[in-house]
């Protein structure tokens, strides 16, 4: 099929910043789009072809908009997986499966299928309310975690005591061992309709210690090959399992054995491969696009050393967003500013991300802190 500057029409159900970053790659390849999504402001409205406001857990909201398209993927997995499968029965493609994402979108059917298929993974048991949790006999610290909806370091609590289990809300959940962990990883597989699959290299995750979010991504990780080789194969094994076509990000950890545990997994670009953006020389977006149009992967090689540093709204501060000192980042050399184009900050809120290249690590990690240090983002409000 031609997708160049033809008639040929692409779907993506989301409008947030992934897919303003996705929509980079399709204007530049001259790819007809269209968005859906909630939000009337959302960051993809301005680079579609045409933007539809709709919520993306209705039935008949999705189906209507995936009626006239010939392909159709996501940037978000909380959309109505029904209407997907009606879409597909109709001839739609829709990459990722609807299958794999009915397994990813529920974090208790995502364990349990590590389980079944032999990858490893912290244990964990599944509730169906907070009736039953409130009755388990647990062992603290663990891990509660929403089975849907959850994203962001929303939906994740660390319990510590019984105590911890009374502010917890009444929805099917899982609770799972909390793992001793020396590092955490992340691996994003491509894989296309015909099986072909790459891996980026593996990118080391440092995390907020509070907000439950990731803070800096730096690849490749600081880990001996032995360990990220390891990583890259489970990573495959996952996307193989599960059929996948486009991108999957994995995150691991690496525990303190050197035992490499599959956390959970997103069907789509992710966080962690941001800095494919200015440091790859296919970068995550791209990558997806050929994935899920039967093009030929491209290199995951990287040019430099790549860090990511998240930009989230200060804590302190909510409304009309204001970027102080943004000047003086963009002073350093190798740095790439990009701004997601929410107009509205709240604490810890993703309102864009800063990307450092450099050919020394050390050099590399020294500007992430410095822009960490002096890009603050408040409220003008």
């Amino acid at each position: 099929m031609q997708y160049f500057s033809s008639s040929f029409r692409l779907g993506i159900l989301g409008g947030g910043q992934l897919g303003k970053m996705l929509l980079y790659e399709t204007r530049k390849w001259d790819v007809n789009t269209k968005v859906l999504d909630p939000s009337a402001d959302a960051p993809c409205r301005i680079s579609c072809n045409e933007f539809v406001q709709g919520d993306l857990l209705d039935y008949q909201t999705v189906l209507d908009f995936g009626k006239g398209l010939d392909l159709l993927t996501i940037e978000i997995e909380n959309v109505n997986i029904e209407a997907l499968k009606t879409l597909k029965n109709q001839g739609v493609k829709v990459y990722p499966e609807p299958e794999a994402l009915e397994i990813i979108s529920n974090k208790s059917k995502q364990k349990d299928f590590y389980c079944e298929k032999g990858i490893p993974t912290a244990a964990h048991q599944n509730f169906s309310s907070k009736e039953g949790l409130l009755e388990a006999q647990l062992s603290y610290p663990c891990v509660w975690k929403s089975a849907e909806f959850g994203y962001d370091g929303k939906g994740v609590s660390v319990l510590r005591d019984a105590e911890d289990l009374k502010a917890l809300p009444d929805t099917p959940c899982l609770i799972e061992e909390k793992i001793a962990f020396k590092k955490e990883l992340a691996v994003i597989v491509a894989r296309n309709e015909n099986g072909e699959m790459t891996t980026y290299p593996v990118v080391g995750m440092d995390f907020h210690p509070t907000a439950n979010q990731v803070e800096y991504v730096v690849c490749p990780a600081a880990i001996d090959d032995v360990i990220a080789n390891e990583a890259r194969q489970i990573a495959v094994k996952v996307a193989e399992n599960l059929k996948i076509t486009g991108l999957l990000a994995v995150e691991l950890f690496l525990d303190q054995d050197d035992r490499i545990l599959v956390n959970e997994v997103a069907p789509r670009p992710h966080n962690s491969g941001h800095y494919s953006i200015e440091a790859s020389y296919t970068n995550q977006f791209e990558q997806h696009l050929r994935a899920i149009l039967g093009l030929p992967l491209g290199s995951t090689d990287s040019k430099a050393i790549g860090i990511m540093v998240n930009l989230v709204g200060a804590e302190g501060f909510e409304g009309p967003v204001l970027y102080e000192n943004i000047e003086q980042v963009m002073k350093l050399k190798g740095v790439t500013v990009h701004i997601y184009g929410k107009s509205e900050t709240r604490p810890f809120r993703k309102m864009g991300h800063v990307t450092i290249v450099d050919q020394d690590r050390e050099s590399a990690y020294e500007k992430a802190k410095k822009v960490k240090e002096i890009l603050i983002i408040k409220s003008n409000g």
